[in-house]
């Protein structure tokens, strides 16, 4: 049975890497580390890794609640602890009195040294105070490197994992009907905005379907797809419940508040 057309086709890529790194655990008998994944990432790995494989995976981001995560894929025989995952947790300094600094800008500042998104994970904030999780292989040359954000002079102080903010998740759930599962429909169900209006968010590039920018308005959406939207915030759809009378779909929206 081919595993793709279990995936959207510009997911294929990733599927051919997780299963390469299934079959390089099965044939070395040893673990696989990999970078910081998105949950939608996390997803198909413990899709194709499966539930009774010999091959095992655990999933660890630095503390509870964060969204990116490393995944740790291991021969049954392993015993997995915590540092295998090799996250370093580093706080930011900077003038907080004088100075602001917005989660874009520390993402930019991370791009521009040349690091991939899958090197750090989450960003954490609460008040002034700033965190971020970095692969271990990294975290030197993060500390080192990282001398600006934005117009702001910074330095990094590392932290103990357990030191890290204390995350809160907080979701919205409603039901509504829509005409289509199109996302330009979605993001203006999502939203409470007009079609035309999320339409136009679409061809700015500020929409995101699972962590991936979509300027297409009439992609379809499906179940368990998170629609983030610069501005207005993310997302869920939860569940595709059929349609009404009206030949409408009845859908269940999460919101993050």
């Amino acid at each position: 049975m081919d595993l793709h057309q279990h995936f959207r086709r510009e997911e294929h890529s990733f599927v051919d890497q997780v299963m390469s790194w299934k079959e390089q655990v099965e044939s070395n008998y040893a673990p696989k580390l990999t970078d910081f994944l998105d949950p939608r990432e996390q997803k198909i790995v413990e899709m194709i890794i499966g539930a009774n494989s010999e091959v095992k995976v655990q999933f660890f981001g630095g503390a509870e609640l964060v969204e990116r995560k490393r995944a740790f894929i291991y021969p049954d025989y392993y015993s997995v602890e915590k540092e295998d995952f090799q996250i370093s947790l580093y706080e930011l300094v900077y003038p907080n009195k004088f100075v602001s600094i917005e989660h874009r800008q520390i993402l930019g500042s991370m791009m521009s040294l040349g690091l991939k998104r899958g090197k750090f994970g989450d960003i954490l904030m609460e008040g002034e105070i700033i965190q971020l999780f970095v692969a271990n292989e990294v975290s030197d040359y993060i500390s080192m490197q990282l001398e600006s954000v934005g117009r702001s002079k910074v330095s990094l102080k590392e932290r103990r994992l357990e030191e890290a903010i204390q995350m809160k998740e907080q979701w919205n759930e409603f039901t509504t009907t829509v005409s289509s599962l199109r996302l330009d429909t979605m993001v203006a169900a999502a939203h409470n905005i007009s079609r035309q209006k999320s339409q136009t968010l679409i061809a700015g590039g500020v929409v995101k379907v699972n962590w991936m920018t979509i300027e297409n308005p009439s992609f379809e959406c499906k179940e368990d797809d998170v629609l983030s939207v610069r501005g207005y915030g993310r997302a869920k759809l939860s569940s595709i419940d059929g349609k009404t009378k009206k030949d409408k779909w009845r859908i269940v929206v999460e919101k993050h508040q």
